[in-house]
């Protein structure tokens, strides 16, 4: 049996774990945050594994694992780095041709002068999003000045704080109505997406992130072929083997909202046929 260590949160390590070790994989999860280390005496041993499955979300703590277990990783450090950076992700899609949102970067400290100038690009209501953050945390609506003025003035605050390293954050036209995916690429294959809708009491009363982790519902669905291709592409000109990528379908256009290089794993009923044999597969080329 080969040995996988996921260091991934448990109810994606669940998920998979039966499946893979049908394959022959055996997975052991390896938590890493809100936890001790006793790096004399560590949990670990240095030939208990012999690939890592995705590189620790925590860059401080992930190096401490990578060193720990010494292993390949299906997605190393650089193409977490790579997805987490979403201005970056947008700059290389748009340069390989993969259509993206109009968006703007803006990185801290800036005149209130520069603030309006960008604004005034957009049709409003824009989006402001963190450059860096995850699961929709910190992204706002705004359709006028004042608020816009007001969301950056929060984020200036937030800046202030020493410890926040990214003073970066986006400004996107909104895509009103678009429809929300999740497609999953797995070296360099389309194997299955879901869409990501609220329910109708939260649409109701005005809210507009299709996050799950913000109370959507994900339903497996089988995308037409353009959604595919466009998905295949994004992971190629990111170069990330195990790729989410966030579409949105206004029904006039196809954009690349952002990807994930450290993607939840869905029941395998929402995935294509083959979805944990190929999954398996770049496990094992990726095996030290």
């Amino acid at each position: 049996m080969l040995n996988l260590a996921v260091a991934y949160r448990k109810q994606t390590f669940e998920r998979m774990r039966d499946p893979l070790e049908e394959r022959g994989i055996n997975a052991h999860h390896v938590p890493n945050e809100a936890r001790t280390f006793d790096l004399a005496d560590p949990p670990w041993t240095p030939d208990e594994f012999d690939v890592g499955f995705v590189y620790p979300s925590r860059m401080m703590e992930g190096g401490v694992v990578d060193a720990l277990l010494s292993v390949p990783w299906v997605n190393g450090r650089e193409a977490v780095l790579t997805s987490r950076n979403k201005a970056g992700v947008i700059v290389r899609l748009g340069k390989a041709g993969i259509p993206v949102p109009k968006t703007a970067m803006v990185s801290n400290p800036v005149e209130e002068s520069d603030r309006r100038e960008i604004f005034a690009r957009f049709d409003p209501p824009v989006v402001i999003k963190p450059n860096s953050t995850t699961r929709g945390t910190g992204i706002a609506k705004v359709d006028d000045i004042d608020s816009f003025l007001g969301v950056v003035d929060y984020l200036n605050l937030v800046h202030d704080y020493r410890a926040t390293g990214d003073k970066s954050f986006l400004v996107q036209e909104y895509l009103q109505g678009a429809t929300d995916y999740r497609a999953m690429v797995v070296d360099g294959e389309y194997v299955g997406a879901v869409e990501r809708r609220l329910p109708n009491d939260a649409l109701a009363e005005g809210r507009w992130k299709h996050n799950v982790h913000r109370g959507a519902e994900a339903r497996g669905i089988s995308l037409p072929e353009e959604h595919r291709e466009i998905a295949e592409k994004t992971a190629e000109a990111l170069d990330i083997s195990f790729c989410g990528v966030d579409l949105l379908d206004t029904g006039d256009r196809i954009v690349v909202n952002e990807t994930n290089a450290r993607p939840t794993i869905d029941a395998e009923t929402k995935y294509e046929d083959g979805f944990y044999d190929r999954l398996a597969e770049l496990v094992r080329t990726t095996r030290r």
